[in-house]
């Protein structure tokens, strides 16, 4: 009986939450280590299955790094990666194409079977990604930055109640095909729908004062603090990018970003459906 009637608090401390953000886009990126071609774990499928049973209007974009590099391997090209970017030359595209549509179809098909609709597109089609060539120091070939969204089918497919599974490709008006950084391209995707949060979930709790001190976590920060703790060197190394596209979606419209730990058993359900929450909130 206990254990109903804790089930029962659960269940009512999240209806505010869903009343709140029915029929409101979240945008969701999840890669890195986690993702492979075993697809993502599960436990973050349902919890993305919930939301939209919930009347949440869930997008998830996706990378896939550790399959991309073992495809490389396999056809002879060594992995090299410049401040954190992967060098991409022209047969890598098709190389990282073919790993993600991959990952993406596992990805589909496991949301299918949890019983919900969804669809996976690539970046690359119907312009949903436009991209001009990255400048910088060094020359990484084709690596893009993001310069257009086209939410035209993303649109179409949340109002079906079909959820978008996307992977970041994109095409430059030279109509090439570039790589795109996924953290990049899902905060652009937030900012293009007017997403009410742009969720990243990565293999850390959030952003913390000391990164081997899970109690040191930041539980809200505001878009002045992310610039103060990357100056004074609390966010550092590979934190710099995440921090840097969420604060890229709150400043493009996005009302707020999270940084989560994919590795919490239903991460999501927890940050967005209790008053506590568990990783970092971004606000304005």
């Amino acid at each position: 009986m206990k254990e109903a009637i804790k089930k029962s608090e659960v269940l009512i401390e999240a209806l505010p939450y869903i009343k709140k953000f029915f029929e409101k886009v979240v945008v969701i990126k999840y890669g890195g280590a986690a993702v492979d071609e075993k697809g993502i774990d599960p436990a973050v499928l349902e919890d993305i299955v919930f939301m939209n049973y919930a009347g949440m209007r869930p997008i998830l974009v996706h990378g896939g790094g550790p399959l991309i590099s073992k495809f490389m391997k396999k056809a002879g090209i060594e992995p090299r990666f410049i401040a954190g970017r992967r060098v991409t030359d022209r047969e890598s595209t098709y190389i990282i194409d073919k790993a993600l549509h991959s990952i993406n179809q596992q990805i589909v098909n496991t949301l299918k079977d949890l019983g919900t609709k969804a669809f996976g597109l690539s970046g690359k089609e119907n312009n949903l990604i436009r991209v001009k060539k990255l400048k910088g120091e060094v020359d990484l070939g084709f690596v893009g930055e993001v310069t257009s969204v086209d939410t035209t089918i993303v649109k179409q497919l949340i109002e079906d109640n079909i959820i978008p599974v996307i992977y970041p490709l994109g095409v430059g008006r030279d109509r090439n095909l570039y790589n795109v950084n996924a953290d990049d391209a899902a905060s652009e995707i937030a900012i293009a729908l007017k997403a009410e949060k742009f969720v990243l979930l990565t293999n850390v709790r959030g952003i913390m004062k000391d990164k081997d001190d899970p109690s040191t976590l930041y539980n809200t920060l505001t878009v002045i603090d992310i610039d103060k703790l990357i100056k004074n060197k609390t966010i550092v190394s590979g934190m710099i990018p995440k921090a840097s596209a969420c604060v890229n979606a709150i400043k493009g419209g996005v009302r707020k970003s999270h940084i989560l730990d994919a590795g919490i058993p239903h991460a999501l359900l927890l940050e967005i459906f209790t008053d506590k929450g568990i990783g970092t909130e971004i606000v304005k």
